[in-house]
This record gives structure tokens, C-alpha cells and sequence, in this order.
């Protein structure tokens, strides 16, 4: 720890200009995309056809689980 401090220290001019703003995003960006990588997911379409995509569960319709309506 005490190593990376006395970098820093050494190096604060260039590392805290734009220069080193980009080198430290891209090293950050590289990092959280592999550990946070996600599924991508894509899709195809023909011609007059109707798309629907979602990450998770799609409920098309208007199915009530419930019985709200009492019958009288």
C-alpha cells in the first residue's frame, strides 16, 4: 500500500491531467466489464412482423390472476 502511495505521490501531475483521466477510466472500464458482464441479446425482423423482446417475463394480454369482478 505503501508503494502505490508514494506512485501516486510521484506521479500526481500527469495522473490527475486528462492524460492519466483516460488511461485510469479505460483500466476501470476494462476491470468492471469483466466483472460485471452482462447478456446481450438481439433480434432479427422480417418484414411486417411484430417484435417483442425483454430481459425477463413478457405478459401479453390482459389475463387477471385475481377474480375481482363478483358475480351477482
Amino acid at each position: 500500500m505503501e508503494k502505490i502511495l508514494a506512485w501516486v505521490i510521484d506521479n500526481k501531475e500527469w495522473l490527475f491531467s486528462g492524460v492519466g483521466i483516460v488511461i485510469f477510466g479505460g483500466l476501470m472500464r476494462l476491470i468492471l466489464k469483466k466483472t460485471f458482464s452482462s447478456s446481450s441479446q438481439s433480434i432479427r425482423s422480417g418484414v411486417n412482423s411484430i417484435n417483442l423482446q425483454a430481459g425477463r417475463n413478457l405478459n401479453i394480454g390482459s389475463k387477471n390472476k385475481r377474480n375481482d369482478s363478483k358475480a351477482e
